[in-house]
């Protein structure tokens, strides 16, 4: 079995598709399916069930595929680890985060980083909540700062900078524009504009006001921030949003109203994976993120 045997299966497998997998890795089709039969005659199963130019995992090929994912990435770490023992300042770091931390936390953390560290390299992911949990524990990125940071998970360990308020976003036309705070009941009956199921700011909204007696009336859905301050803008309705995500830019055509009670919080901060050891130029982010924001007053309002 061969690591370049290895390569090609994982590409298959993730693209379905013998020829788009050959595109993506520069190689000829027919090299990849010979790589791919030689595989399969060594192990003496099938990996695969063909199905005209499409290709399906078999139930064995799915437990050879997380197997031989682990098996890569402990190849890869093994790789950086020595570059990086040689030198931390050279090193690759990635990093996942969603799009509530990307227009202003992620941004002035890794800019100060690199003033320290100009020469060391940035991955960067951004994606969802639970999907950017699910690639730490598989190793496929670094870390991921997020917020709320879970504190519970079996394969990845939570580190909290800081607690925020998410904070009333209105059209500036709205009847309760000009109030200086808001109840969270005071929005009992209006549009609001949030993110689809499954997005954890989601859960965090439903859950306050389901504690207050009310479902939400969600009149739009938006996949990230700028969508959803976008709507509000337009007036199509409210939202409550992290506070964090107004900072270098208030929303045109809104307000931004404190809501007091309750009190909507989130955490804010990185995981790790729990059962692997960051390497050298991670663990030097990692050690840099926890001292930067302690160290930083406008974070510390929690």
């Amino acid at each position: 079995m061969e690591l370049r045997q290895i390569q090609y299966f994982i590409e298959v497998a993730k693209r379905e598709h013998v020829t788009e997998a050959a595109v993506h890795m520069h190689v000829a089709q027919s090299a990849v399916s010979r790589q791919i039969f030689n595989l399969e005659s060594e192990l003496g199963v099938d990996l695969f069930i063909r199905e005209g130019r499409n290709v399906k995992l078999t139930p064995i090929g799915r437990i050879f595929l997380e197997h031989m994912e682990e098996a890569v990435t402990i190849l890869e770490n093994a790789q950086r680890e020595i570059a990086e023992y040689l030198d931390p300042g050279q090193g690759t770091i990635r990093v996942g985060f969603p799009s509530s931390l990307a227009t202003h936390t992620m941004p002035t953390a890794i800019s100060a980083f690199r003033e320290r560290y100009p020469n060391v390299k940035f991955q960067l992911k951004q994606g969802a909540y639970y999907h950017l949990i699910d690639l730490v524990a598989k190793g496929e990125i670094d870390m991921a700062l997020l917020g709320p940071v879970p504190m519970e998970e079996k394969k990845v360990k939570g580190s909290i900078f800081f607690t925020e308020d998410l904070v009333a976003l209105l059209p500036k036309d709205h009847p309760l524009a000009g109030e200086a705070s808001l109840k969270l009941s005071q929005l009992r009956d209006d549009s609001f504009i949030l993110f689809p199921q499954g997005f954890i700011l989601r859960e965090i909204l439903v859950d306050a006001c389901t504690k207050l007696g009310f479902q939400p009336n969600v009149s739009f859905e938006g996949e990230d921030i700028d969508a959803i301050k976008g709507l509000v803008a337009a007036g199509l309705g409210v939202t409550l949003i992290p506070e964090v995500t107004i900072i270098d830019s208030p929303p045109r055509s809104t307000v931004i109203i404190p809501v007091t009670e309750p009190r909507v919080t989130r955490s804010v901060g990185v995981i790790i994976p729990r059962h692997r050891q960051l390497l050298p130029t991670q663990n030097l982010f990692y050690l840099f993120l926890m001292d930067f924001f302690s160290r930083h007053d406008q974070y510390k309002n929690g």
